[in-house]
């Protein structure tokens, strides 16, 4: 995973935060420091390190999610998710059209070190598919054989 790091420190040496950043942290902040600039400073290191996560909402088509409030709307009425849920169209979201397959969507929304069955996220996106439902319409959670699922945001 890549993880963005951000030391936090009462060391403002020069070489304090030269050896800090050549082992690998993002950005490096010394004490005394603002709540302010430490929040601007995650979201330019979010920015960088995955574009996308930073934002507080995303939307796509009629769906639009506030990763803060963690709550979902389609077609302005809100749908209620459960936590993976929630992760997995937030994953789906941050990159339409993209077909993933049960193995990668696993490790994106489960994580690479918990074992669970691949079967588990047809279970998931199931559940995923009838929140997002609106009647007769179609649902933006494509099935693409033998390949994955993707967010068909034309749907």
């Amino acid at each position: 995973r890549n993880l963005p790091i951000i030391m936090l420190t009462a060391r403002g040496e020069e070489s304090d935060r030269v050896r800090g950043l050549d082992m690998g942290a993002d950005d490096y902040l010394t004490k005394p420091f603002s709540t302010v600039e430490l929040a601007a400073r995650i979201r330019a290191v979010l920015r960088r390190i995955r574009p996308g996560l930073a934002d507080d909402a995303i939307t796509h088509g009629d769906i639009v999610m506030d990763r803060v409030a963690h709550r979902v709307r389609r077609g302005g009425s809100e749908v209620h998710l459960g936590p993976t849920e929630f992760r997995l169209l937030d994953h789906l979201m941050q990159h339409p059209r993209r077909v993933f397959s049960r193995e990668q969507l696993l490790d994106a929304v489960w994580g690479s070190d918990v074992y669970v069955e691949a079967r588990t996220v047809d279970v998931h996106v199931g559940r995923l598919r009838k929140a997002l439902s609106i009647g007769d319409g179609p649902n933006p959670i494509r099935t693409v054989r033998s390949a994955g699922y993707s967010l068909d945001l034309e749907a």
